[in-house]
């Protein structure tokens, strides 16, 4: 058997190797599981579709986000090769206390096992390509590349892949619970933009529904849309920043969606763009067509990471869990209520105190409601835009049914030092008061007689009839508009669109120039 020379890098991946060795003796006090994997159930296929194919280079990808989601639970970390995602090394078991996040003592052993696997991955290549005969741990790490397909070769470079993923089950199940809230409201947004309904399970990837999500690279809300793209679907400024409710958000993300397939041809396709941009998926696209599963393999563009690879494999399997809640939560699933909050559009620009008391509901109680308001908009140092969306308590629009009027020159006046330039600038239209009068024989001049009853009973029904004529308000259909767009920038929800305009309940179809009744 021919010898070599032990170099200083070679006495490193020793020592690492007999570290390695030493962690693996002391499973019991550790806290860890053993490298037989406990937990990872290798090999079951989860169906797609033709709107969501799952074709075969992803199915590894989907098997462990579907574990990540409703398997592991936040005491489990999984160590595995970034690429080949069915080559996992080992999953952790954290000591306890289990909390959000790490401990000190839990970083450490979680680090300590990575780079334990790191050094005999690295030993291992170089006794591969060097020809030195393997012991047990090597074989067993080289059969975990040939179990998964990726082949003995997959073995180089593999010291760089190895990543470690902590379970998320306990934050996928709340975010199951907190989806119902949203999701009646979602599907039917996705209807009215004739995309798949079950586009409504996407920000169990991007948030797991939690509303006050924020990356750290800006992206914020249920739908995490950054800034810049936020803007061009909702408002987002110093004022209200729209991002941060879910169900203006969700309209956004219909849209951009909606955009995204149209250009791209491919609902996988879109889907990552969601996370990897458009102009990225029509790169990957013009290099490998629309066969997702290629792109995830082949395309090596730029910014096309870890994330991007697998954003479209955590649909599935968010997609998959959600779907079977029951296997995967035995222990129950509590889906809050959907939201049931009214939704106002406002016609003027107001600050909060005004729309609180026309409606008589505390300030407190809206800002609580709307998430979107800026701290400007909630402590009534900038004007509520007009155009934008409130939601107020269940039944206040029943009990009072008009909207706020326009913000009085006099209210003006003392919020003024408060008002946003956008604010000023609207109420500067606002109808102005009656002078009072000037002179002495004006302000003493008598009043004029009061007309017969008859006179001013029929007076009153002409202009009530007048007023009940005029009440009536249409909307001429723009391109690329639809029936939820028209309801919601008018007031009302889609049934009562429906309902006024004689369409059946599942009609959705609307084209350019017609002309809706929306006045209710």
């Amino acid at each position: 058997m021919p010898t070599y020379p032990i170099t200083n890098r070679g006495l490193s991946f020793l020592l690492l190797s007999i570290a390695l060795l030493a962690l693996g003796g002391c499973s019991s006090d550790g806290g860890q599981r053993d490298t037989g994997v406990e937990g990872w159930t290798r090999g079951e296929v989860v169906a797609g579709s033709d709107t969501f194919p799952v074709p075969a280079e992803i199915q590894p990808n989907v098997d462990f986000w579907r574990h990540v989601y409703g398997i592991w639970g936040r005491g489990d970390v999984a160590i595995h090769d970034d690429q080949y995602m069915d080559v996992i090394y080992e999953v952790v078991k954290l000591p306890s206390p289990i909390k959000e996040g790490y401990t000190d003592s839990q970083r450490a052993l979680v680090r300590s096992r990575t780079d334990a696997y790191k050094g005999q991955l690295r030993l291992l290549e170089e006794r591969v390509r060097t020809g030195q005969s393997l012991d047990s741990g090597d074989k067993a790490l080289l059969a975990k590349f040939e179990r998964s397909g990726a082949g003995r070769s997959a073995i180089y470079g593999s010291a760089d892949r190895v990543r470690s993923q902590r379970g998320l089950r306990e934050r996928f199940h709340r975010g199951v619970e907190i989806s119902g809230r949203y999701d009646t409201a979602f599907r039917e947004i996705m209807r009215s933009y004739g995309v798949p309904e079950d586009l409504a399970y996407l920000p169990h990837v991007e948030s797991s529904f939690q509303t006050n999500a924020r990356s750290g690279v800006g992206a914020a809300g249920v739908w995490q849309f950054m800034p810049a793209t936020g803007r061009m679907y909702m408002n987002v400024d110093g004022t209200v920043d729209e991002r941060l409710d879910p169900i203006i958000a969700a309209d956004g993300a219909a849209r951009y969606l909606s955009q995204a397939h149209r250009r791209l041809g491919s609902w996988p396709l879109a889907i990552t763009s969601y996370n990897h941009g458009q102009g990225g998926m029509a790169n990957a696209k013009a290099q490998h067509g629309n066969d997702i599963g290629a792109i995830v393999k082949n395309y090596r563009g730029q910014y096309f990471g870890f994330a991007s690879r697998n954003f479209y494999a955590e649909f599935i399997a968010a997609r998959e869990v959600t779907r079977n809640a029951d296997r995967y939560f035995p222990e129950g699933v509590r889906p809050e209520e959907p939201w049931p909050h009214e939704r106002l559009v406002l016609q003027y620009a107001m600050p909060v105190d005004h729309l609180a008391g026309h409606y008589g509901v505390s300030p407190y109680r809206l800002a609580d409601l709307n998430m979107h308001w800026r701290d400007r908009a909630r402590d009534g140092r900038a004007y509520l835009p007009p155009g934008s969306t409130v939601w107020l308590p269940a039944g206040t629009k029943r009990r009072v049914a008009s909207h706020p009027p326009p913000v009085s020159n006099t209210m003006v006046a003392r919020a003024e030092p408060k008002a946003s330039p956008v604010a000023r600038q609207a109420t500067a239209k606002v109808e102005r008061p009656v002078a009072k009068p000037t002179t002495k024989s004006a302000a003493s001049a008598k009043p004029v007689a009061k007309a017969p009853a008859k006179q001013i009973a029929k007076a009153s029904t002409a202009q009530a009839s007048k007023k009940s004529t005029t009440a009536v308000r249409y909307h001429v259909v723009k391109p690329q508009e639809t029936l939820y767009r028209v309801a919601v920038q008018n007031g009302i929800t889609v049934a009562e669109l429906r309902k006024l305009n004689k369409m059946r309940p599942d009609d959705n179809k609307i084209r350019p120039g017609q002309k809706l009744k929306v006045s209710i």
